[in-house]
């Protein structure tokens, strides 16, 4: 009979502390360095604290990857409760939290902790952990969720429209000159994951929130969309009445979707996109 499964990921996954209880995941966290301070990534440092630092002195947090020693820590207590591990980590091209994760599951019991690079960031990679947390509920055995967690990842669409091209500048993933062009012509670049790295993919022109709406409808129109759970994932907690104009958004776009469920991104996406970032986020049939 095969051991109990415990479905894990890092802090890049942006799922809510309700949805971890709800699907029992548990999460390690990244570190954020910002001036002299550093601590973990684990929501205690908002994107509103990461707002505010950077109006004050115009510097963004830096991330560090999950070390060896601290997956050990993490790894080792759950495999003394008894359980596998299927662990999931950001894309192994934006961070060397997974290569790290590996490292340690190799100097711990063999055969035990099974990682998957999820080749998404952020709820791209929290839906392969929601499917983690179905098929260990269905009795499957660690190493056959994380063989079927591989051949979904590609099918994750993973994307978000921008509002401000600033924060990709300040962190070296776009020159001055593009943001500046971007910020007076009123171009909203849309960027998507693509073989495990982030690409821009179209640039949307105009007021944010209109572009938020065909955004949201041309993704979900692209392709035939898993209707179980549909992400949207925010930098900013959007008004109420935003909120509910953009579930009604989804739904016009997939009537039978059963569950939209809205996330902030965590400091690592943040630092990236700024403020106004906005993705719609969902496994592709």
């Amino acid at each position: 009979m095969p051991r109990p499964v415990c479905i894990t990921y890092d802090s890049t996954c942006d799922l809510t502390p309700a949805l971890l209880e709800r699907f029992q995941i548990r999460t390690v966290p990244l570190t954020i360095q910002t001036g002299e301070r550093i601590f973990p990534d684990d929501g205690h440092y908002t994107s509103e604290d990461l707002y505010a630092d950077f109006h004050r002195d115009g510097t963004l947090p830096k991330t560090a990857a999950v070390s060896p020693e601290q997956f050990k820590e993490f790894f080792g207590a759950i495999l003394a409760e008894g359980f596998d591990i299927v662990h999931i980590d950001i894309s192994a091209d934006l961070s060397g939290t997974c290569q790290n994760a590996l490292i340690a599951a190799a100097e711990l019991e063999a055969g035990r902790i099974h990682v998957v690079d999820s080749r998404q960031l952020s709820t791209g990679g929290g839906l392969l952990a929601l499917q983690g947390a179905k098929l260990r509920d269905e009795g499957m055995a660690a190493g056959d969720i994380a063989d079927e967690l591989r051949r979904l990842a590609p099918h994750s669409d993973t994307s978000f429209v921008l509002d401000t091209l600033e924060y990709m500048w300040k962190g070296g993933r776009c020159t001055g000159v593009a943001a500046f062009g971007a910020n007076l012509l009123n171009l909203k670049p849309c960027i998507e994951m693509r073989d495990g790295k982030l690409e821009v993919c179209k640039k949307y022109r105009g007021n944010i929130e209109k572009v938020y709406h065909k955004y949201i409808t041309e993704r979900l129109s692209a392709q035939p969309v898993d209707p179980n759970y549909i992400f949207i994932t925010t930098s900013n907690q959007p008004s109420p009445e935003l909120a509910q104009q953009l579930e009604n958004t989804v739904r016009a776009a997939v009537p039978d979707v059963k569950e939209v469920l809205f996330t902030r991104t965590g400091c690592t996406v943040t630092s990236h996109c700024g403020p106004g970032t906005l993705g719609v986020l969902f496994l592709e049939k």
